[in-house]
């Protein structure tokens, strides 16, 4: 943001608490903040297991950042958003603490309904926007930004007024907005939040904090943006399932999941729990999926201690089901599969699989009267 002219605090980033002090002293600031660095929200009310509390501290005197930052790096901090051990603080962010006299709300996004970015702003900012559009809609405002055209002027200054900005604030309101259009477009953002976006007693406009989401497709020309992604704070069957290009989400079931289709997945997970079970995961396959990566999802899904059933449940359109059984086979015979697993296959070429062994054909077998099991299973025996 701040490489884009919008305007931030001033800060420094530090891994030890000798170079948060140092940062402290260099910012020559009244007062500094002190902010934990983890991929995850509510760090004001964290806890460390050092025993300090919150993850944001502010202060006057340099020489407590050092004492804070001693207290923060290498311990795990708890909040509403992190797993239930926390996660490890490996830096910090040390901060020129800013007065804030306003605060307000701007978004730029992605709306599949407006076929382009939109601009949404409310002069109720530093709170959660979804409780502010629910109880008080009327100070929810949007622009639609034309795709070809960019922020208009009037557009920029239609918003700042919207925010509350008045005098010279509105100005330099409608100047940061353009800028903060900018960025969205130049590290293709899906979306820009910054909350809040305050104005200071002493007359300036200034991004305070900021949540900014990234299109993964952009991901070859953005390579400078996401080489900055902290894979320690990802979970490792995630990335795993991330390298053969399976898009793996755990839960805390039972009964692994092996769909194809977000969709269908989700229709998966949620028919499990209507009948009374728990899904292990959300696992989608993809379109372009190959046996390699069936066999893959199954190390996936076997390697999780808590599943004791596997469901497979395909549709084959843009899936060739003999891609899929072929990939199956293969991992019931060299994974030795110790868990029950019930197999769903419907679409291209269900029953065009290469069989070599009897187990194959047995397995042949299964697949072809899966379809009734799981029915049979799913309708608790009322079969039409």
């Amino acid at each position: 943001m701040q490489e884009s002219g919008v305007a931030v605090q001033r800060f420094y980033v530090a891994d030890t608490a000798s170079e948060a002090l140092e940062a402290a002293k260099r910012l020559n600031a009244k007062e500094i903040v002190l902010k934990a660095q983890i991929l995850a929200g509510g760090r004001g009310k964290g806890v460390f297991d050092s025993g300090l509390k919150g993850g944001v501290h502010l202060t006057k005197d340099p020489a407590v950042v050092g004492e804070l930052a001693n207290k923060m790096l290498g311990f795990n901090l708890t909040t509403k958003q992190t797993p239930k051990d926390g996660v490890k603080v490996k830096t910090v962010m040390v901060a020129e603490a800013l007065d804030i006299s306003r605060e307000t709300y701007f978004a730029i996004l992605m709306d599949r309904s407006c076929n382009g970015p939109v601009m949404v702003g409310s002069p109720q900012g530093g709170m959660d926007i979804e409780e502010v559009a629910a109880s008080t809609p009327e100070l929810i405002f949007k622009e639609v930004i034309d795709i070809f055209e960019g922020v208009q002027d009037d557009q920029a200054l239609r918003m700042a007024t919207n925010l509350g900005f008045k005098g010279p604030l509105q100005k330099q309101a409608a100047d940061q907005i353009k800028r903060l259009y900018d960025l969205f477009l130049k590290v293709d953002a899906t979306q820009v939040e910054v909350n809040p976006l305050g104005e200071t007693p002493e007359g300036q406009v200034v991004c305070f904090d900021a949540k900014i989401n990234f299109d993964d497709n952009a991901e070859f020309r953005q390579k400078a943006v996401f080489a900055m992604d902290d894979m320690t704070e990802s979970d490792p069957t995630e990335m795993q399932a991330a390298k053969w290009d399976l898009k793996y989400i755990g839960l805390d079931g039972n009964i692994a999941c092996f769909v194809n289709g977000a969709g269908l997945a989700m229709a998966t997970c949620d028919i499990i729990d209507l009948h009374g079970g728990k899904p292990a995961n959300f696992l989608d396959l993809g379109g372009g999926v190959q046996e390699r990566q069936v066999y893959e999802a199954f190390k996936l899904l076997t390697a999780d201690p808590k599943v004791e059933a596997i469901l497979v449940n395909i549709f084959g359109g843009i899936v060739n089901c003999a891609i899929i059984a072929n990939g199956i086979t293969k991992a019931c015979r060299e994974l030795e599969l110790k868990v029950p697993l019930v197999v769903r296959l419907e679409g291209e070429k269900m029953l065009s699989v290469h069989m070599h062994t009897l187990a194959d054909l047995a397995f042949l077998t299964l697949l072809a009267t899966a379809v009734l099991d799981l029915t049979f299973m799913l309708t608790g025996g009322c079969l039409h």
